[in-house]
């Protein structure tokens, strides 16, 4: 059989003896340090002589921090399939997507039957694998509406809820030999896994053939099974000799044949000897890849991701898919593949992109984007996906994913400087720098990404204490429309620098920023609800008291219209950005005058745990409509008709963050961020269809907005430009744009139209 193409992979088959257990995890993080990338363990539990197989990847996963772990192979019939596709999502979340999947039919019946499994013919082994996979599947298919429902002969499962989703594509392997399970292989299987010993030399080809005619006849192309290989010391290799015979360079010899002539790309060595692991890892495995690189590069052979009929019909017109770089074809994602859900909506918007494109480089985003650019599809950048217009998902073009780009670094405790990727969460950023007593404002949801809020403002909960998230940044690392990585900061391209910081979605693709962080590691939060029934009274009395507060304080105030037959409610999330509890609560105090308190309560917290998480993938709540308007002062008259806006019953809710403060310390032309006289962030949002009604109260509401914050607005065009970018904002953006992206490569996130040129 041919080439299949797949990246060689290497590993180990470790005996899990009780008698050493310690030696079981020893020798996974000796296959780490060897560079191996997969420690697999036997799976008999009616055999006392061996550690529980999932204990023990659960514990190697956690001793290890880059290699994968998986039985070799799981023991379905004494493994229930609903709760194992529970238990491997789970241990694949903690561990980060380190966990694979191998499953027999069952062996050594004698010790199953004695643990209470009914003994199945062959055929039925093979009935109630492969329901296990479809149940498996299925409770990991969260994108899927309604419970788990597979009735069986062998499982039933009736209802169960979906999930929780796998941090990755977790691959499925079967231990498999005789026909009818080939058969299966070939029809459901991400992977075939034979121990070289039962499976013969001579076997090989037709097994091989057996697979490739059932992936054909299920639509499926046969490089999408991996074929993979135990072996043994005692195995006899197709040339005829012994695996591990002679010097390391007869072993690449033996193996290069498995790999180019019967599709073999991962090979898991049955040894418990150190030293036959550490050669393994530092003489086999680089020399076999050089050599197979090698011959695949003189025979041509295709080497990228293998898909299925039924994800090539779903490619969408105006894009060239197999003119991917090759860089990022093994990340990227298709409609009709299996990842297709986890990256396909943003959070508040669905989406249904041709095509993801997941880089993890400057480089790499400056080959997304070339590429991009000759495709007839729009082009949509992602850093978290969190936004609520919608612009970095959309229908039918190439989104840049940079949620691989996630890295946080304390570069400086003693400064707090920090550089983030821009594909980091602003959660992930807060988690990594507690320990040092550091945080950055950044909103008030850890799901956002980095990139999102670091080029467009960043309205968070300490904001009058620390300014916006834009103020703190000190340096932008950006891919040009050109494909050119720049650095900007005051000294090096000081204008693009500026640009960045207010309106970067239109000079480029933001890979990282340098930002300085504040000596901050708790922090008190105030929660209060209130009767806001007499709306205009409460929101001046909020106004005035917000404004009055000390610099520390950072106030957000969400209200909803009335419902039930009871008044509109309000709450409020105030932030007193320090961990003086003394002064928090004299600072606090005067909240509670502003109306009727139905609930209060205060407490010191971490600052990374008062921002919402949501870490999984998006789901796209919803369809809204979103109006963004930026307030000097609550007066009476703005009071009066944002109390009418609420109970018009046009929005859904209406929400008032606090800015002023450091916020307005910054010059206005410092940033293209220009708002620095305001103090508060309006936004009120409703459903699709009730977009015209809001547009009508909004217009009402213009006399006393003054300006509006970009990121909070589902509208774009000309004719909400001047209010995001003032003159002479705006023009100075539009001679920049002329400069630095005059082709207009990044014309979807509040697109700014080029200068002319004369």
């Amino acid at each position: 059989m041919p080439d299949y193409g797949h990246p060689l992979q290497f590993g180990t088959f470790v005996t899990p003896t009780a008698q050493d257990p310690d030696r079981a995890v020893t020798l996974a993080e000796l296959t780490e340090a060897a560079g191996l990338d997969l420690a697999t363990y036997q799976d008999h539990p009616y055999n006392p002589g061996f550690l529980d197989t999932w204990t023990l990847l659960s514990w190697v996963a956690a001793r290890t921090t880059r290699l994968r772990v998986s039985a070799n192979v799981l023991n379905l019939p004494l493994r229930p399939p609903a709760m194992l596709a529970r238990s491997a999502a789970t241990l694949d979340l903690l561990s980060s997507g380190r966990l694979e999947l191998a499953l027999g039919a069952g062996a050594f019946w004698d010790g199953i039957e004695a643990m209470g499994a009914r003994r199945l013919t062959p055929r039925q082994a093979v009935d109630a694998l492969s329901e296990g996979l479809d149940i498996i599947r299925a409770v990991w298919d969260t994108d899927t509406r309604g419970g788990v429902r597979v009735d069986g002969e062998h499982h039933s499962v009736r209802g169960m809820k979906r999930g929780p989703a796998p941090a990755h594509d977790i691959g499925i392997s079967l231990g498999a030999y005789k026909p009818r399970m080939l058969r299966l292989v070939g029809t459901k299987a991400d992977g075939w896994l034979p121990s070289l010993g039962y499976l013969k030399p001579e076997e090989m080809a037709g097994a091989n053939r057996t697979i490739d005619e059932a992936a054909l006849a299920a639509g499926r192309d046969p490089r999408q099974v991996r074929r993979m290989l135990n072996l043994g010391q005692n195995a006899f290799l197709p040339t005829g000799r012994g695996f591990l015979q002679g010097p390391p360079e007869q072993w690449v010899d033996d193996l290069l044949p498995l790999v180019l002539e019967h599709g073999f790309s991962t090979f898991i060595v049955a040894a418990d000897d150190p030293r036959t692991i550490q050669t393994f890892g530092a003489e086999v495995a680089p020399a076999l890849r050089e050599a197979v690189d090698r011959e695949r590069a003189d025979a041509g052979t295709a080497t990228g991701p293998a898909r299925a009929a039924a994800s090539l019909a779903a490619r969408r017109p105006g894009i060239d898919y197999d003119a991917v770089p090759a860089d990022l074809r093994d990340h990227a994602v298709e409609p009709g593949d299996r990842a297709y859900p986890r990256f396909r909506h943003g959070y508040m918007r669905h989406g249904s992109p041709g095509l993801v494109l997941r880089p993890e480089s400057a480089e790499q985003v400056a080959e997304a984007l070339d590429y991009a650019y000759a495709q007839e599809a729009s082009l949509h950048v992602r850093s978290g996906g969190h936004g609520i217009s919608g612009r970095s998902t959309g229908d039918g073009g190439v989104v840049v994913d940079l949620g691989r780009m996630n890295r946080t670094e304390v570069l400086d405790p003693g400064t707090g400087l920090v550089r983030l990727g821009a594909g980091a969460r602003w959660g992930e950023v807060a988690d990594t720098l507690a320990p040092y007593g550091l945080a950055l404002s950044s909103g008030d949801h850890g799901g956002v990404g980095v990139g999102g809020l670091a080029t467009t403002g960043g309205v968070g909960y300490m904001g009058r204490a620390h300014g916006l998230t834009i103020d703190n940044v000190t340096a932008v690392e950006v891919v040009t429309a050109d494909g050119t990585l720049l650095r900007a900061d005051a000294d090096h391209h000081p204008d693009l620098f500026w640009a960045m910081r207010g309106a970067g979605a239109n000079f480029g693709v933001l890979t990282a920023v340098e930002a300085t962080a504040a000596p901050v590691r708790d922090v008190v939060l105030g929660q209060f609800v209130y009767d806001a029934t007499d709306t205009g009274a409460f929101l001046r009395a909020w106004g005035e008291i917000a404004e009055a507060a000390p610099r520390e304080v950072t106030a957000f105030l969400t209200m909803g219209p009335a419902r039930g037959g009871r008044g509109p409610a309000a709450q409020a999330m105030v932030v007193h950005a320090g961990d003086d509890t003394d002064s928090a609560v004299r600072a606090l105090e005067p909240f509670l005058t502003v109306g009727p308190v139905l609930d209060q309560r205060a407490q010191l917290a971490p600052y990374p745990a008062i921002l919402v998480r949501d870490d999984g993938p998006h789901q796209g709540h919803g369809l809204p409509v979103a109006r963004s308007g930026l307030l000097r002062h609550i007066t009476p008259d703005a009071a009066e008709g944002l109390g009418e806006l609420l109970g018009s019953g046009d929005v859904m809710f209406m929400q008032l963050r606090q800015v002023g403060g450091a916020v307005n310390d910054v010059p206005v032309d410092a940033t293209a961020y220009a708002h620095r006289s305001q103090n508060f962030s309006l936004v009120a949002m409703t459903a699709t269809r009730g977009a015209a009604r809001l547009d009508g109260r909004w217009a009402d509401l213009g006399k006393h907005l003054d300006g509006m914050y970009l990121s909070f607005d589902t509208r774009t065009g000309p004719e909400v430009l001047g209010q995001a970018f003032p003159e002479p904002t705006l023009g100075r953006l539009r001679a920049l744009k002329a400069e630095y992206d005059p082709r207009n490569v990044f014309d979807t996130n509040f697109p700014i139209p080029p200068a002319a040129r004369g």
